[in-house]
Order: C-alpha cells, then sequence, then structure tokens
C-alpha cells in the first residue's frame, strides 16, 4: 500500500492542475453537446463512451456490489439525466456552475441526516455560506431566466451528495472498475429513457457529425475519466485534507470559461453570489476533510 505524503510535489500540483482544468472546461463541452444533440441522447452517448474505455476493467468485487450499483445508478443514470436536462434549458450556464456548489452542503446535509455525523458551528456557517450564495442569484434580473436550470442544477446536486455518501464505502475499487460501472448502469438507464422521449435523437446517432461527439467525448473522457482518475491518484498518495482544497478552482474556472465561450454576463450579483457560495464550500471542505483526517 502507497504511503501516504502529506506534501504536495511539483508531480502532484500538475495533475491537480490538469484536474481542475479539465473540470472548468468540461462546462462548455456539455453545454455545446445539448445544443447539438438532445440532452438524454448525449447524456446516453457520454455514458456510453465512458463504458466503452473501462469495459476492460468491469469486474465483480465481492462485498461491494451493493454500493457499486448505487453508484453506478445514481451517478451514472440520474445525476446526467437531470444535468443535462439542465444545462439544456438554461443560457447562463456560469449562473449553474455556481449552483453545482450544492453538492458541498448537501452532502455535508446528508451526512447528518442519514449517517448521523455531528457537525460543529465552522462547517454549519459554510453550509449557510453556500445556501445563501446560491439564493443570491434569484435575485439578479440576469439570472432570473435561469430558475428552472438552477433548480435542476439543485436536484442534480443533491443527487450527486448522495452519491457521494455511497463513494466512501467504495475506498481501495480501481476507480477504472468503479467508472465500469457507472457507464454499463448509465447506458442501462438512460438508453430506454432516451428511446422513449428523444427517438429522432437516437435515430440520428449514426449521422452526428465529429465535432459534435467531440465534445461528448471531452466530457466522457476528459472530465470523468481523467478528471476522476487524477482525484482518485491524488487521494491514494496524499492526505484527504491535503487533496480536497485543490478541488476548489474547478468552480471558478467553469464560471470564467463559461462568461469568456459563451460571452454570458457575468453581474455584480452573480459574482458576490459566486465568492459567498465558493467561501461556504471550501469551509465546509477543508473543515472535513481535517475532521476526516482526525479520525482516520
Amino acid at each position: 500500500m502507497t504511503q501516504l505524503q502529506p506534501r504536495l510535489g511539483a508531480r502532484d500540483i500538475a495533475v491537480a492542475g490538469l484536474m481542475n482544468l479539465l473540470w472548468g472546461m468540461n462546462i462548455i463541452a456539455v453545454k455545446m453537446a445539448v445544443n447539438e444533440i438532445p440532452p438524454l441522447t448525449a447524456a446516453l452517448l457520454r455514458q456510453a463512451i465512458v463504458l466503452m474505455v473501462c469495459l476492460s476493467w468491469l469486474r465483480i468485487v465481492p462485498g461491494r456490489m451493493r454500493e457499486l450499483l448505487a453508484f453506478g445508478v445514481m451517478t451514472g443514470g440520474l445525476y446526467f439525466l437531470v444535468i443535462n436536462l439542465s444545462m439544456a434549458v438554461a443560457t447562463n450556464v456560469g449562473a449553474l456552475a455556481i449552483a453545482g456548489q450544492l453538492g458541498v452542503p448537501f452532502a455535508m446535509l446528508l451526512a447528518v441526516v442519514i449517517l448521523k455525523e455531528r457537525i460543529h458551528k465552522y462547517r454549519i456557517a459554510g453550509v449557510a455560506m453556500s445556501l445563501l450564495g446560491v439564493g443570491i442569484l434569484v435575485f439578479d434580473p440576469e439570472v432570473a431566466r435561469e430558475i428552472p436550470g438552477i433548480a435542476l442544477t439543485a436536484l442534480a446536486s443533491l443527487i450527486w451528495a448522495g452519491s457521494s455518501l455511497i463513494q466512501r464505502n467504495l475506498r481501495g475499487v480501481p476507480v477504472l472498475s468503479m467508472y465500469a460501472w457507472v457507464g454499463l448502469l448509465g447506458v442501462a438507464i438512460l438508453a430506454p429513457v432516451a428511446l422513449v422521449f428523444e427517438p429522432e435523437g437516437i435515430r440520428s446517432i449514426p449521422h452526428l457529425p465529429l465535432h459534435s461527439l467531440g465534445w461528448v467525448a471531452f466530457s466522457a473522457i476528459g472530465s470523468t475519466i481523467i478528471g476522476h482518475g487524477s482525484m482518485s491518484w491524488l487521494l491514494q498518495r496524499h492526505p484527504v485534507a491535503s487533496v480536497t482544497p485543490l478541488t476548489l478552482a474547478a468552480p471558478v474556472l467553469s464560471v470564467v470559461f463559461a462568461s469568456l465561450f459563451f460571452h454570458t454576463p457575468l453581474t455584480p450579483l452573480m459574482i458576490l453570489g459566486g465568492i459567498v457560495a465558493l467561501a461556504g464550500v471550501a469551509i465546509v471542505t477543508i473543515r472535513s476533510a481535517r475532521v476526516g483526517e482526525n479520525r482516520a
């Protein structure tokens, strides 16, 4: 077993930088994909690519299959179904990137409700700041039209939070094995849903231009496999408390990239809401990581 090293080296920082860059750019890829491909079909194609890349790692993991199946259903099926719909109905996806930060406080609240974890004042304050930051967006006239997308993103964040609790019991399972099951169950769930609600989209798959498939492939390989694989690699080498703060750059990059690429406005209220939400997420992330290390 690899011994954990508290200090991050130059290679670790480079890997973390690549991970944040891929996650930050992914918002562009997902939005472009659902602009050119019906959202459920795009989600199906993404999971099909993940499955093809990770298929050789698909295997039964004794004692972990209940968690693996639940993780695959939630992450591969439900999450991508909802998040692609949110992208399809939104124009200013930067607002969705801010709303997407609700996943961290939602995970904290689910841990309290389901796992009976105890949290103290700092993490309570972090959760409150995260919710306040997203709530500020509602008062921005430029973002008001994005309420359906923000609501769907909040639902997707709740699904992600639930899957993150399940993932706690998957430590030691190779990340490519995990995502082979994510891809398989994602395809199993999304294929019939897309066939029912987007039959024209399914029929159009053989005729899709390469650039449209390229956006989907970037999300599948860049964000899911390389991005999450990098996170797993870092966690195998360093304590959680050293690694989790490194992910905080991703939402900032998402908002900036979305604004630059789609020429959507970054209003003062969006900036304020983003700063407040990210500060809350940072508090929850760092304090939770330290608590986890103290228990280890």
